[in-house]
């Protein structure tokens, strides 16, 4: 015999044997709440964490951004220091007192300045053309002098910083220069300032290609010569474009080694406006990101809103937890941003990480301490479990199972003794009664058969009785008829040839009707024909042939036409069957006729009556007769084709249904009937095409 392997535990197998089990159900009870508080607590804690988490991000990028920030700002004044001091140097007022040549000598003492400071442009100014109290946007003095020596005298825009150092006050500022302001200190400031555009996801559209203006950090101090009097006005700075030394020192004080996860890497950017003009950030390629642009949500909520921003952003190839803040010039119009950040996926793994080894271990222990309890359950449940397999043999037939002893003294180890000495005093007890009751079974068996063979009998002789009367009413209904309507039948028919005969050709503009009375003359001799075939159906049988259902019917109603005269009953002719059924054609004429008259009588008020044919798709041609009128109650439809039922008592013999159904079964067909009270019925018959019996086994059933 092959080996019958362990049954598979499926979700309903599973759920049956819960419910089948008392210790299963008191360890859920005790486990699932505590089950549902941990992971309650557990998805508290994911979320909690998952907010503190992000708050934490934000809080290190912000640090991080008043670091970069503090650094740009010592920038700014260490630019202001060093214009200062070079004002305040012996070399340069000297030069100024002695009358020096400012096109030559003084050019030179510059551009060692210039280098000695880290500067990229040195001026020095005439202050004849700066009043007390100089305006915002005053034009500027003459350039005396400038370094490097290609600067151009043409007048600019006066700076804020000039107009202040004029006042006898040394100052700072960042500024957007224009291309042309840049090319009047230097050309070579103009170019080192140009940066090509790049197209850039999510940023603001631009039909730009190329960013002309400059980000400068420029100071202006006043010269004073021994007597206090101002000489002149210092005006020097540095060009931020392409400055790549000053972002990555920025970057490097931000992010020193180790103050980021493994696989994470610090950032940082100066835009001017929207488009990065000095960065660290790096393109697929490793070529740094100059002349990408910011993302249009940054963009507008940093330069046009002002707000700083500390959230996710999409910066280049990747996400960042970033840090934007607006960078104002010295008319605080806002110019550009600076930017601090750091890639956000590795910070993201290694929560994602730590959050997975939690749950794992809750995991963990929730098995452990699930395993746990079911064994600690079972061995309480001991006694109950025994009882349970002595219950099953007992239900399989040993009568001297018993749970034995448990080596438990509390509640349910007693219950084990009681339920042993239970069963032995049930044994007992179900001995003396399996006496009696075996007697008693005897009795009532002999009985039993009796009273079935007897019962067996009479339904027997009931069933013969009730047949033979149905076949002697309708042999007797069936002679009466024959004989009462075939004589006059035959009077009838005479005299019509009679009359056709004298009449000759003035018979022409009747000739329709007399046709007509031949042929109903003809369908009652058939009726009577068929009475008998009620009787003895096997000694009659019609001359088939192939015939269009709808036109038959379509024929029959012609046959009806004089019971529709005198009732407001509108017929409606639907025949869309295409297929022929082989049938009598007469035997068809008396089944729709059958159906029609029965449906005008059950509309005496009037209503509708539909006629139509359709397809019954792989078999043959149903036919519906449909009414309006009372319709059937429920408790008369299975009867309807039985012989001699009728429901108008006064008219009806209850032979027109059955002898239809009798004529449609024979051709391997059969009527069925729908019908609700007080909405009408439908009648409906299902003709065969190849008008034999249905096949065994052949689904007939309504497509």
């Amino acid at each position: 015999m092959p080996a019958v392997g362990p049954a598979r535990l499926t979700p309903s197998a599973l759920l049956r044997r819960y419910r089948a089990s008392l210790r299963a159900k008191l360890v859920s009870i005790v486990v699932a709440p505590l089950l549902v508080a941990l992971v309650a607590l557990l998805l508290l804690m994911a979320l909690w964490g998952d907010r503190v988490f992000q708050a934490l991000l934000a809080y290190k990028v912000n640090s991080d951004l008043l670091v970069a920030h503090e650094y740009f700002e010592h920038m700014v004044d260490g630019v202001k220091d060093r214009v200062l001091q070079e004002a305040r140097s012996h070399a340069l007022v000297e030069g100024l007192e002695d009358g020096a040549d400012r096109g030559s000598a003084m050019a030179a003492v510059l551009d060692e300045a210039r280098r000695a400071h880290g500067l990229d442009f040195l001026q020095l100014l005439d202050p004849q053309g700066f009043p007390q109290g100089f305006p915002q946007g005053f034009p500027q003095g003459r350039v005396l002098s400038a370094a490097p020596a290609d600067a151009s005298g043409t007048s600019q825009a006066g700076w804020r910083v000039v107009s202040s150092a004029a006042a006898g006050r040394a100052d700072a500022a960042t500024d957007a220069w224009s291309a042309a302001q840049l090319a009047a200190v230097s050309g070579d400031l103009a170019r080192r300032a140009q940066v090509a555009l790049r197209a850039t996801p999510n940023a603001a559209p631009t039909d730009r290609t190329l960013e002309t203006r400059g980000m400068v950090v420029h100071a202006a101090a006043p010269v004073f010569n021994a007597a206090g009097e101002l000489v002149a006005i210092l005006h020097g700075g540095t060009l931020l474009n392409n400055n790549l030394g000053f972002i990555d020192t920025i970057n490097a004080l931000v992010y020193q080694p180790e103050s980021l996860p493994r696989g994470s890497q610090g950032t940082a950017t100066l835009f001017l406006d929207d488009t990065r003009i000095a960065t660290n950030v790096r393109l697929f390629h490793g070529e740094r990101a100059l002349g990408t642009r910011v993302s249009r949500e940054v963009r507008d909520k940093v330069l046009l809103r002002g707000e700083k921003w500390l959230d996710l952003a999409f910066v280049v190839n990747d996400r960042y937890m970033s840090a934007y803040e607006p960078i104002a010039d010295s008319g605080g119009r806002r110019i550009g941003m600076l930017y601090v950040g750091y890639l956000a996926r590795p910070v993201s793994q290694a929560k994602d990480l730590a959050l997975g080894v939690l749950v794992g271990l809750f995991i963990l222990l929730a098995v452990a301490g699930a395993l746990f309890s079911l064994l600690w359950a079972r061995r309480v449940f001991m006694p109950m479990t025994k009882m349970v397999g002595t219950m099953r043999a007992l239900q399989a037939g040993d009568a001297s199972a018993r749970v034995g002893p448990v080596g438990s003294e509390d509640e349910l180890g007693q219950l084990a003794g009681q339920f042993d000495q239970l069963l032995s005093d049930l044994q007992q007890r179900n001995a003396a009664l399996r006496d009696w009751a075996d007697s008693l079974d005897r009795k009532v068996a002999e009985r039993t058969r009796e009273l079935e063979d007897a019962n067996a009998v009479l339904r027997a002789t009931r069933q013969q009785l009730i047949t033979s009367e149905k076949l002697a009413l309708a042999g007797q209904l069936t002679a009466g008829v024959a004989h009462e309507i075939n004589n006059p039948i035959a009077v009838i028919q005479g005299n019509l040839d009679v009359a056709r005969d004298i009449l000759g050709p003035a018979a022409e503009p009747v000739r329709h009707e007399l046709r007509l009375i031949d042929e109903q003359v003809r369908r009652i001799y058939l009726l009577t024909n068929r009475l008998l075939q009620f009787v003895r159906p096997e000694a009659y049988a019609g001359n088939t042939e192939r015939l269009d259902v709808g036109e038959v019917a379509a024929g029959c109603v012609d046959l009806v036409r004089h019971m529709l005269k005198d009732a407001a009953i509108r017929v409606e002719l639907a025949c869309l069957a295409t297929r022929r059924v082989r049938i009598s054609r007469s035997e068809l004429q008396q089944v729709i006729v059958n159906l029609l008259t029965n449906a005008i009588h059950a509309m005496p008020e009037g209503g509708n009556l539909t006629l139509a044919t359709r397809d019954w798709e792989g078999h043959g041609v149903t036919l519906h007769v449909r009414d309006t009128g009372r319709g059937i109650r429920e408790e008369d439809l299975p009867n309807l084709f039985n012989p001699f039922f009728t429901t108008r008592k006064q008219m009806g013999t209850g032979l027109g249904l059955s002898i239809s159904y009798a004529l449609v079964e024979r051709y391997g067909g059969r009527i069925t009937v729908e019908s609700t009270v007080g909405q009408g019925a439908e009648f409906i018959v299902w003709l065969r095409e190849d008008g034999s019996a249905a096949t065994p086994g052949i689904d007939d059933r309504v497509s």
